[in-house]
Parts: C-alpha cells; sequence; structure tokens
C-alpha cells in the first residue's frame, strides 16, 4: 500500500514562509504525514499549489512516474 505524497525529493524548508521548497508542505505536516487520514493527505495536497504561490514560491512539476521493467514490456 502506498502513501499519497506531493514529495518530489527536493526536501529544504524555506525560512520565510517555512514551507518545504519542493511540496510546499510545513515541517510539522511533513511529520504528521504517515499518521494522517488519507483524506487529509489529499485535502492538503490540493491546496499545495495555491499556497506555493501566495507564498511568491515556484510551484514544482510533479515528477512523472518510472516505467517498471514490466510496465515497459507489457
Amino acid at each position: 500500500m502506498s502513501i499519497e505524497t506531493p514529495c518530489i525529493a527536493v526536501c529544504m524548508i524555506n525560512p520565510q514562509t517555512d514551507l518545504c521548497y519542493g511540496c510546499g508542505r510545513t515541517m510539522p505536516e511533513i511529520a504528521r504525514w504517515p499518521r494522517m487520514a488519507s483524506s487529509e493527505r489529499l485535502a492538503i495536497m490540493a491546496g499545495l499549489p495555491q499556497r506555493m504561490a501566495d507564498a511568491g514560491m515556484e510551484v514544482p512539476k510533479p515528477r512523472q512516474k518510472r516505467l517498471s521493467r514490466t510496465d515497459a514490456t507489457s
């Protein structure tokens, strides 16, 4: 089972906004993420692009899912 995540592996907190440069989450959200209900994670993720834009941060493009060997050969 995988957990929904906005993480793009750019894990640094902007000292002016207290938001992660990569995903826009706060440190408390990042720390609680694995214990959140799926609905709470999805609600937070829905607001991250606007949150980052409001803070004057560049909104990164989502990572593309890599194909596994079995996906590439099917």
